[in-house]
């Protein structure tokens, strides 16, 4: 697992902002926007997204005075890339287990 993989993992490990991952993960939105209903801040919000732009999680853009936050999907991509190397030993494993398994039943 690289660093910035590792520091993804840890950024997520807070809960706001996972809420604010899971916000921008639906549409991109200002601050303010993403702020509404959470039990924090605006500059909060703010500090927690300054965060997940540096663990390349967010990106942002400039829409006039304000900044839009959306999923940057390269940072979930090296997450996932890391998830899946279990998914795959896991298959694999599972399909040795039923070849294993059909062969026991043919000799039954």
């Amino acid at each position: 697992m690289t660093n910035r993989t590792a520091r993804a993992f840890d950024m997520l490990a807070d809960p706001t902002r996972r809420a604010i991952l899971e916000r921008i993960g639906h549409a991109p939105a200002a601050v303010g926007e993403i702020a509404a209903g959470l039990p924090v801040s605006r500059p909060a919000v703010s500090q927690h997204l300054k965060l997940l732009k540096e663990a390349g999680l967010v990106t942002e853009t400039a829409a006039g005075t304000r900044r839009i936050y959306r999923i940057d999907p390269r940072g979930l991509g090296a997450m996932r890339d890391w998830l899946d190397q279990f998914w795959r030993t896991s298959l694999d494993n599972f399909a040795a287990y039923a070849e294993a398994q059909a062969k026991e039943e043919e000799k039954e």
